[in-house]
């Protein structure tokens, strides 16, 4: 089962093994969500990051695409032996992987949902978490780039039809990140090799491209990075994740959080108070401050500011995960998964807690698009019956300390 709220309206999409449907979103006057479009059979649904568009695909390889205000289907694909979809944040692309056998099929396609036609055709052997989507696309879509080996290719998001018109050269490059909105810098990832560091790098984007990185920061004992941008592309966090621990204080290994500015001014670890793994991190919808769930339990949380000066102090307890409401005055503190649940509720501007509660045996978690109520949802495989049906279990909570 999968529960998921688009960016743009209070509707919720549940799906489950017969298909989706979408409630109308809190509140719920009878105490019981109305049903705005019944059961679609379905494998998969996504929204778009935008909330405008829905992405369905179906049990043939077939994948519609429904507008989010109408709900009504615009635009469908036959996309045989389809095994992977995506959306671009605005909704303008489809973007599909196929099974194939030959690099003379080109097996990855960027499809304009406006006219149906393909924008954009290539060959991709495989498909990994690092390697897809192939083509990345800034949250606005004024950027788009690809990874290739040891270099990055750029695209003209408004005509893919002249193919990359801008590469970077970045010898041993593994994953990328473009930055948000604008699009104006890419983030490079190269493993450690040959006795040489890992390494991130931030790189200007666009016609004055320069094959200098704008910052860069170096670590040894590093498998993989989560790299996070904030809006405004300014800043980049990186969480930097070794497999094991050298000091054998944890079994699962051992992580740093990194900060860099695209301007310079900082390269370097955030000051964090305790020693421990790097649980959760988020930016701010404004991008002027990011808040960090770090430490052996019980773990503590901090909200620093875009220049790593710690701001406010959440307390420790037994935390995972950090949610920060649309409009940035609420966090929700919780510790999901393995943990039992607890739930901390802060209001950001006032510098005060506003309550706690418990959601048990949660494994998702979301605000709604307008700040007011927090979603919580217990999905399969985390719990199942023994008929092997999906239980699921949504808790709303309304701040309503702050709006009565």
């Amino acid at each position: 089962m999968a529960v998921v709220e688009p960016s743009s309206s209070l509707e919720i999409l549940v799906r489950g093994p017969e298909g989706f449907f979408i409630w109308n979103g809190p509140p719920f006057p009878s105490g019981e969500p109305g049903v705005k479009l019944d059961r679609v059979p379905c494998t998969s649904a996504k929204f778009s990051d935008d909330g405008s568009k829905l992405m369905v695909t179906k049990l043939d390889s077939v994948i519609s695409i429904f507008d989010c205000k109408t709900l009504t289907e615009i635009r469908s694909f036959d996309v045989p032996n389809v095994l992977a979809a995506v959306i671009s944040p605005c909704g303008t692309y489809l973007q599909t992987f196929q099974k194939c056998s030959s690099p003379q099929h080109k097996n990855v396609v960027l499809w304009k949902i406006e006219n149906g036609e393909s924008a954009y055709q290539l060959f991709q052997k495989n498909m990994t978490k690092v390697t897809w989507p192939s083509v990345h696309f800034s949250s606005d879509e004024t950027g788009a780039c690809r990874l290739a080996t040891n270099e990055i290719q750029f695209f003209d998001p408004r005509d893919f039809s002249k193919g990359f018109v801008n590469r970077l050269r970045v010898p041993g490059v593994a994953a990328l990140e473009l930055s948000k909105a604008p699009g104006s810098y890419v983030a490079a990832f190269v493993p450690e090799s040959k006795g040489m560091p890992a390494s991130v790098q931030i790189y200007a984007c666009g016609k004055d491209l320069q094959s200098q990185p704008v910052a860069r920061r170096s670590f040894f004992r590093c498998s993989t990075v989560q790299l996070s941008w904030n809006s405004g592309s300014t800043g980049l966090l990186v969480v930097v994740q070794s497999d094991v621990d050298k000091t054998n204080q944890s079994y699962y290994g051992e992580s740093k959080l990194n900060y860099l500015t695209t301007d310079g001014a900082h390269e370097g670890l955030v000051p964090l108070r305790k020693e421990g793994p790097i649980h959760d991190v988020q930016w701010s919808y404004s991008g002027k401050e990011f808040a960090v769930v770090y430490g052996f339990m019980p773990a503590m949380a901090t909200v620093f500011d875009k220049k790593c000066n710690p701001l406010l102090e959440l307390g420790t307890g037994p935390y995972n995960t950090i949610r920060w409401n649309p409009l940035g005055n609420f966090i929700c503190l919780a510790g999901f998964g393995n943990l039992p649940g607890d739930m901390a509720f802060w209001d950001y501007r006032e510098k005060k807690q506003l309550g706690t509660t418990r959601a048990e045996l949660s494994v998702t978690s979301e605000w709604s698009p307008d700040g007011r109520y927090f979603m919580t949802a217990t999905t399969a495989p985390r719990l199942q019956v023994d008929n092997g049906y999906a239980y699921v279990l949504l808790i709303l909570f309304v701040c309503k300390m702050c709006f009565g």
